[in-house]
């Protein structure tokens, strides 16, 4: 049996901690909580932890799903350090720390959450030939200033916390999961903040993005009220696949669109630690050299002494993909953590890092360290 530590005890990390009760293969070692152990009777007491050192001690790969750049930060740090693989559901991190990761061991992103299953569909879609030209994500709403009102129904209703809900809702997590794919599949971006079509139908979608590809493929998304939750690529194929294309009912070409109609987040996270297990290459990383951010954005007029407590899911700022040397002093939102405005900052604006104080962390250390190398480029 392989042992499996997992970082985090929410929704993600439940999940896999019930799957894992079932599988022939793998055996959960370990929990790493940061509430008090007898707070949590969802999970064996046995397992549970809060200490890193414990957690890493235990096992044979990891698996951070805390949700929490920073902390998830400090337990990659102590894996790769321990010369643990590990596997993420995170992509906050992937795109604010994960590059670091990406030199000083094994990382990947798991297959189930958007950026992860685009990377296995992705492999499938070159392996029958195709040549992708879109990453494309799949979401039936949105609404980039959400009520806190809204939030809270929704957030009971789904049994998630409301930061969660707040940056599904507000894009925040869209732009995040794309810049992560963008980085890890070497793709581009049309504009700022991405496209985000509204769309009757996926494929409609997919043509529309594809025939504004100019160079590299493209990272986007579409507002697709009917679409499946999932993921889809536009790819182009070979003239002499035409007939057989439009035989399988991908129609007459010359672009087609192939679709994952489902991300079962933590149910498919086993795919990638088997991978992880049988000596495969990582799915999915931010790549040692990131081109794409996610700035944060003021979503009203932010005044000095003003506390944001957290990023992600805020009802102050949210999340936009970027371009990193178009936007070199921006703020990766998901950095954003006690921070304090030290600067008038617009609604609509991106924050740029002198706008705004924050802790000393080691994510911050990372990621100037990760943004000095690209300057020097």
């Amino acid at each position: 049996m392989t042992n499996i530590g997992i970082s985090g005890t929410g929704f993600i990390a439940t999940g896999l901690y019930k799957r894992l009760q079932q599988d022939e293969e793998f055996t959960v070692s370990g929990v790493l909580t940061r509430r008090r152990t007898e707070n949590v009777t969802h999970m064996s007491s046995a397992v549970l932890t809060n200490d890193i050192a414990a957690l890493t001690a235990s096992a044979d790969i990891i698996v951070e799903c805390s949700g929490d750049v920073h902390h998830g930060t400090e337990v990659i740090e102590e894996a790769h350090r321990m010369g643990l693989p590990v596997v993420t559901m995170n992509a906050e991190l992937q795109v604010t720390t994960g590059s670091h990761f990406a030199k000083t061991g094994y990382i990947t992103e798991a297959e189930g959450d958007q950026p992860g299953s685009l990377a296995a569909l992705r492999e499938n879609v070159l392996a029958m030939g195709f040549r992708p030209l879109v990453y494309g994500n799949i979401k039936g709403f949105l609404n980039i200033n959400p009520s806190k009102q809204d939030m809270l129904y929704w957030a009971d209703k789904k049994g998630l916390r409301l930061s969660k809900v707040t940056s599904f809702t507000d894009g925040t997590k869209v732009q995040i999961e794309q810049v992560l794919t963008a980085n890890g599949l070497q793709a581009d971006i049309l504009r700022q903040g991405l496209t985000g079509e509204t769309v009757e139908d996926v494929e409609t979608g997919g043509q529309y993005l594809a025939e504004q590809v100019t160079g590299r493929p493209i990272s986007d998304y579409v507002i697709c009220a009917s679409g499946p939750p999932g993921v889809f690529i536009t790819a182009s194929h070979d003239s002499n696949q035409t007939a057989a294309l439009d035989y399988f009912k991908l129609g007459p070409g010359p672009n087609y669109t192939l679709t994952t109609p489902f991300h079962l987040c933590h149910l498919e996270i086993v795919k990638t630690l088997r991978r992880v297990k049988n000596g495969e290459p990582p799915l999915l990383t931010n790549s040692t050299d990131p081109k794409i951010s996610a700035a944060a954005i003021a979503k009203r007029q932010l005044e000095p002494g003003e506390m944001i407590a957290e990023g992600c899911g805020s009802f102050a700022v949210r999340g936009e993909a970027v371009k990193t040397n178009l936007h070199p002093d921006h703020i990766p939102i998901g950095l954003i953590k006690d921070a304090v405005i030290k600067k008038s900052v617009a609604a609509g604006e991106i924050i740029r890092i002198t706008d705004l104080e924050l802790p000393s962390s080691r994510a911050l250390s990372i990621w100037k360290s990760i943004h000095a190398a690209l300057e020097v480029r």
